[in-house]
């Protein structure tokens, strides 16, 4: 069992084990989820960017280049029609 020391600013360092185990490096996020009272599951909470897939729809027509510097100009000028 790896066990972890909390530091006066409540942080903790994960053992090197866990990390391995979860797949887990600099920077991910981890999520603390409560399964029973005073139990918590450490879950990953980096989702690879293939989970987005069909989160968006395609536009019935497409923007052009143009239109979208337009649009971007007009809106940092305050534009509101």
């Amino acid at each position: 069992m790896s066990t972890a020391t909390l530091t006066s600013k409540r942080q903790i360092t994960i053992p090197s084990d866990v990390c391995q185990r979860l797949g887990v490096t600099a920077g991910d996020r981890v999520e603390f989820v409560e399964v029973a009272d005073g139990e918590f599951l450490l879950k990953v909470a980096t989702d690879d960017v293939r989970a987005l897939k069909g989160l968006l729809k395609k536009p019935k027509d497409p923007v052009s280049i143009e239109d979208m510097s337009l649009t971007i100009k007009r809106r940092g000028a305050g534009y509101k029609g």
